[in-house]
């Protein structure tokens, strides 16, 4: 029998005890969900794991990423944009007969069927992960029309009416059936918004039009134009979804909404600002869907991965990571908090907001209304027994101060701070009123970083550099000849990446471990350059230098690494 086999290899491969197995098997029988779905949820297996055991069992073929993969263009023009968001579903490659599928639900048969009838051939199931499967159907719609347009048409100012209804706490993008033009118009821009993996959107008014702009890769680009005659109503609709004040015309407004795609979780943060030609609103985008990157997928070199896969090992002491504001700071966090988690870690962190969900760890999110600051959040952690603490952003002294203290209590403590550069931070401690002894015996390492464009490799060039080329070569004192053949490498432009000539991003990073010699000059109250001058002598790399490796290897542009860094301490 089926099921005996099934719990057979549970218990064999994948170390579940019978218990375990009874109690999923009896939820199955239900009907409502899927034993994968079920060990998953009840977080008996990872997905991975899940993935693993039922292609293993049913002979079918896992694939653990999605990079470089060409949707056939027979499944973008066949199957609506819902139904391969709903049900998580992908073509991969076809050869006329047989198209293959990825899927992260071996169990779920109902939508392949539906799907083989929809493209009139065969379709085999490939099991990969979520994310994966998420971000491949995001890049496969990206040009196809999703309605904007068409919700525009719609638009008539009598909309407005009924705007005010209450919404349901997690509203589906997808169930654009039904709406009035003006939700659905709202719905299909922020749809918009994640098919193009933009960070923010911007609605921001003129006296003739409302202007719709995404941020993508850390660059603002103008999309939709909307008409003027719709703008109220739009505003109206977002403050709905924010829980704001509709009435509430004259002051800044922020809110919040949670929405949902398929069965994937968005939260969106909104923020209003009356401005002269109407209210200017801009959304966040948290993704909860996407995924958590390892320390190798965050563009470490090899010399900065080893120094801080050994510090994060530590058992004391803290480690800072700075930067501006999208700089990647959480991103580097998060994969430092995976690679370290297990078991026997009790692992606590506050962040405002709390970006991504992880297993096993548990995260607060900061409320200051209710007194919920970072620093009593830290304080009411030292109480709950841990071993490692992330604290989302150092603001003040007081934050800075428990911190440090935990650190030199035997706790791991994470954290970010605003500054320029790995020298600065030590002494933006200093500067904020710390004592020079508990700086130095605390801080174990900071690292530096900053988010540069990788280039698109759909337009990817190699060609010999023209003199704007050549004039950014010279600021970062490179000359052709420390390229293959003299070329070096670029973006021509393409529909792929709105003809920038680039299409995601890396980091480049500058790792200052804290060794015995910058914590003399911590206690000597150096300045910044001084410890940054020491450092450069005994190999530091800096982040000019970083952005430099990543030009000559060909990820990404000189221009991108001028924009994004200064010149370093001579």
């Amino acid at each position: 029998m089926i099921q005996d086999r099934i719990r057979e290899g549970l218990l064999r491969t994948a170390g579940l005890n019978e218990a375990q197995i009874a109690e999923a098997l009896t939820e199955e029988q239900d009907g409502k969900t899927t034993l994968d779905e079920i060990l998953v949820n009840r977080k008996l297996m990872t997905e991975n794991r899940c993935l693993e055991f039922f292609g293993s069992f049913l002979g079918m073929e896992m694939r653990e990423s999605l990079e470089g993969v060409s949707v056939p263009d027979a499944f973008i023009q066949n199957v609506p944009v819902q139904f391969a968001r709903t049900h998580n579903l992908i073509a991969l490659e076809t050869d006329g007969k047989v198209t293959k599928v990825a899927t992260y639900r071996p169990l779920d048969v109902q939508p392949m069927d539906d799907l083989a009838t929809m493209m009139e051939q065969e379709v085999e199931p490939i099991l990969v992960p979520r994310t994966e499967i998420t971000n491949l159907i995001n890049r496969a719609y990206r040009h196809k029309a999703d309605g904007v347009d068409e919700a525009l048409v719609d638009i008539e100012e009598q909309d407005i009416v009924g705007l005010a209804e209450s919404i349901e706490e997690s509203e589906d993008l997808l169930d654009v059936a039904n709406k009035a033009p003006i939700i659905r118009l709202v719905n299909m821009l922020l749809f918009q918004a994640l098919k193009l993996r933009a960070s923010d959107i911007h609605l921001q008014p003129y006296a003739e039009r409302l202007q719709v702009r995404m941020r993508i890769d850390g660059v603002l680009y103008d999309t939709e134009s909307i008409p003027k005659r719709a703008q109220e109503a739009i505003v109206s609709r977002v403050k709905v979804m924010g829980k704001m004040d509709i009435a509430e015309r004259r002051l800044p407004q922020d809110g919040r909404a949670s929405i949902r795609i398929g069965d994937g979780d968005v939260d969106v943060r909104i923020s209003t600002v009356p401005v002269q030609s109407g209210e200017r609103i801009v959304f966040r985008i948290l993704d909860k869907t996407t995924k958590i990157y390892a320390l190798d997928q965050i563009g470490l070199s090899e010399n900065n991965l080893k120094s801080i896969n050994r510090y994060i090992n530590y058992s004391h002491g803290i480690i800072f990571v700075t930067g501006p504001t999208g700089s990647g700071k959480t991103t580097t966090l998060y994969a430092c908090l995976d690679k370290i988690n297990a078991p026997s870690l009790n692992i606590l962190t506050i962040e405002d907001p709390v970006e991504y969900n992880l297993d096993g760890i548990s995260q607060v999110q900061v409320n200051t209304k209710k007194g919920l600051t970072f620093s009593a959040g830290l304080r009411s952690f030292l109480r709950q027994d841990p071993d490692v603490m992330m604290v989302g952003e150092v603001r003040d002294s007081e934050t800075a101060d428990i911190a440090i203290r935990a650190a030199l209590t035997g706790h791991l403590v994470f954290s970010t701070v605003h500054t320029n550069d790995s020298a600065s931070t030590v002494t933006r401690m200093l500067d904020i009123g710390l004592e020079p002894y508990l700086v130095s015996s605390s801080i174990l390492m900071v690292i530096a970083q900053r988010l540069v464009r990788t280039i698109c490799p759909h337009c990817k060039e190699v060609k010999k550099p023209n003199d704007k080329t050549l004039f950014h070569l010279e600021d970062l004192r490179l000359t052709p000849d420390q390229f293959p053949e003299g070329k070096v490498a670029l973006g021509a432009g393409c529909d792929e990446c709105f003809n920038s000539g680039f299409s995601g991003r890396t980091a480049i990073y500058e790792v200052m471990p804290i060794d015995g010699v910058i914590q003399e000059q911590i206690v000597n109250k150096a300045t910044a350059s001084e410890i940054k001058r020491g450092a450069l002598e005994r190999g530091l790399h800096t982040l000019r230098m970083d952005g430099i490796d990543k030009v000559l290897t060909g990820h990404t542009s000189p221009e991108e690494v001028l924009r994004v860094t200064q010149l370093d301490v001579q």
